[in-house]
């Protein structure tokens, strides 16, 4: 752990607010390892503290995790690096001290819409992986209209060049002139797996978007090339929803960050 100052790490485990714990130290009344602290101090993980009859071991801070939704729009890769300079998603994401941004899946480079990402690798690998059945649901425009032979097929099972799919469901979201509107939904990431499904059935996709990721869904009045920070508690049901859990620090800590920077003002939702 880097050293951070006494009334940041006091506050950050639960001992009170900054300005509290700012007015105990400028009356002399917090120790640190045996000797009493000025505002500025720095401390560290295994540094004893003595304060308002407390004594306690500063513990190192658990990394926060974080979730951003970002509305992908068609024409950006979802690689760091591109050998044809094309625009990046990760060009619009906010800068991270000791952790990376973690795409949870992608998007080809033509389809748009809700693009998760996240600091915790774990949290990422799950949600993708098939073996979580995590839903997802695309917003598709078609030239011309399906016939309930071929919506019968995409939904009992296509065959592809890497395995079987087929769609959970399939909503007739209506339309008119030459192209149609569905709202699809499946379990799996296989790349350009939709437009694949389409095109096995003789369907022509003339737009793509992702609505929703597990429970999450696109905001609505998100602009294209933004992103917007989950709340804690969309994190925690989140997580809960891939067996892993999401401690009440990390929760207390993310909500007042949040408070702070008015997430949706900021990032123009």
């Amino acid at each position: 752990m880097s050293e951070e100052r006494a009334q940041k790490a006091l506050a950050r485990m639960g001992f009170g607010s900054r300005r509290e714990i700012e007015q105990w130290i400028e009356q002399g009344k917090v120790r640190i390892n045996g000797e009493v602290v000025q505002l500025g101090t720095k401390v560290k993980a295994g540094d004893r503290a003595e304060f308002n009859g407390k004594r306690i071991v500063i513990r190192a801070p658990k990394a926060e995790v974080r979730v951003l939704v970002y509305n992908k729009p068609s024409g950006e890769i979802c690689s760091r690096k591109d050998e044809k300079d094309r625009k990046s998603v990760y060009d619009h994401l906010p800068k991270l001290t000791n952790s990376k941004w973690v795409s949870v899946g992608r998007l080809d480079f033509n389809t748009s819409g809700l693009l998760l990402f996240t600091n915790n690798g774990e949290l990422a690998n799950r949600l993708a992986h098939p073996s979580h059945e995590v839903e997802r649901e695309y917003a598709v425009r078609v030239r011309g209209q399906l016939e309930k032979e071929k919506i019968t097929q995409l939904k009992r099972g296509v065959q592809l060049d890497d395995g079987m799919a087929a769609f959970d469901e399939i909503v007739d979201a209506g339309g008119e002139g030459a192209n149609h509107g569905y709202n699809v939904v499946l379990r799996e990431g296989k790349n350009r797996e939709v437009r694949r499904l389409f095109e096995a059935v003789g369907v022509t996709v003339s737009r793509l978007m992702r609505v929703r990721y597990a429970n999450i869904v696109l905001p609505k009045g998100l602009r294209q090339g933004r992103y917007v920070d989950l709340e804690q508690e969309e994190i925690k049901n989140l997580m809960n929803l891939v067996g892993l859990k999401l401690d009440e620090e990390s929760i207390s800590r993310e909500q007042s960050r949040q408070k702070k920077n008015k997430r949706y003002k900021k990032q123009g939702y």
